[in-house]
């Protein structure tokens, strides 16, 4: 018979630092932002996965928030962007200023070259300059006048846009939408986190922006992502990926299903969720919690159902109720 207490559960890979660190942004964060625990479990997770995240929701529930919050935990540079209707690709990545003394044009690196960037309203800006983060965000890199200028480690966009009002926005092409890891859709709080939003602002407390700390270092970033890429995944659970990300391509419901891409997204951000929980293995519970945020803007809904009220995440439900999960 076997003797289950001669048996070893525990964890064949240490954890013990990067839940240390895990913790201690979450209480930074917790300084000023109240609720919103799921996205930052997200936002942690790309970190760990190497992704860029799309942020959309309402005015006035934490997005820019939560995105500085983030940038102030890791003791990395941070830049803000706000895209406007009349913002130039040379206003995100730079352009070359004249310098008299020498005769010669020097590269003014923009905005961009910093290692958390945040785009505020990203679907303001017209497809031109929309086009300037395609080689960004994919290759860490900007090419400029034949000069290839590489980016810092590390490198993250936080783009955040608002899904009501769309005058003056511009629809963000699929394959820059295809760029992003995660697309988060938060919502309003709730009534009890409403009130403890309300009594932190009465009594003066809620602007601790100031007094968040650093905690994190790009050295540990680097660590824990190697750490990440080391959680084990089951064949039968890479087959489990591969199958939902192929039921968006022949979906009746949808015009446009996910590229490789996604399934790639799915498998990095499933090992690092797994490691931030201080798992060793990825569970079909991970994928599947992480089939909206990967999918959703990946996917285009066919105009019949659009108009009909149809929601990619309802489709993604269907298929994830559909397809057999492995255990």
């Amino acid at each position: 018979m076997l003797n289950e207490e001669s048996i070893d559960f525990s964890p064949r890979l240490d954890f013990a630092n990067l839940n240390l660190k895990v913790e201690l942004l979450k209480a930074e964060m917790a300084k000023c932002l109240v609720g919103q625990t799921a996205m930052a479990e997200l936002l942690l997770t790309a970190i760990l996965a190497d992704g860029h995240v799309l942020i959309e929701g309402v005015p006035g529930i934490a997005k820019t928030l939560t995105a500085k919050l983030l940038a102030r935990t890791i003791a990395t540079s941070y830049s803000r962007i706000q895209f406007t209707p009349d913002l130039m690709p040379s206003d995100v990545i730079g352009t070359s200023i004249f310098h008299p003394a020498s005769g010669n044009f020097i590269f003014r690196k923009g905005p961009v070259f910093s290692n958390i960037v945040l785009i505020d309203e990203i679907n303001r800006a017209p497809a031109k300059t929309q086009s300037a983060l395609f080689e960004v965000m994919e290759e860490r890199q900007i090419s400029y006048d034949g000069i290839t200028y590489p980016l810092e480690f590390p490198f993250i966009i936080l783009a955040t846009q608002n899904p009501v009002d769309h005058e003056g926005t511009y629809r963000l092409p699929e394959a820059q939408l295809d760029r992003f890891m995660f697309k988060i859709d938060i919502t309003y709080p709730t009534p009890a986190e409403e009130l403890q939003i309300l009594e932190l602002q009465n009594q003066g407390t809620v602007n601790q922006l100031n007094n968040v700390q650093a905690v994190l270092s790009p050295e540990e970033i680097a660590s824990f992502r190697k750490l990440a890429t080391e959680v084990h995944l089951e064949p039968r659970l890479k087959e489990y990926i591969v199958s939902i990300v192929a039921a968006t391509r022949n979906h009746p419901f949808l015009y446009l299903g996910a590229s490789p891409r996604a399934s790639l997204a799915l498998m990095h951000a499933s090992k690092a969720l797994a490691a931030l929980r201080g798992k060793d293995f990825i569970v079909p519970e991970d994928i599947q919690e992480l089939a909206f945020p990967v999918l959703r803007h990946r996917i285009i809904l066919s105009p019949e159902k659009e108009m009909e009220g149809l929601t990619n995440d309802e489709v993604i439900r269907q298929i994830l109720r559909k397809i057999e999960v492995p255990r």
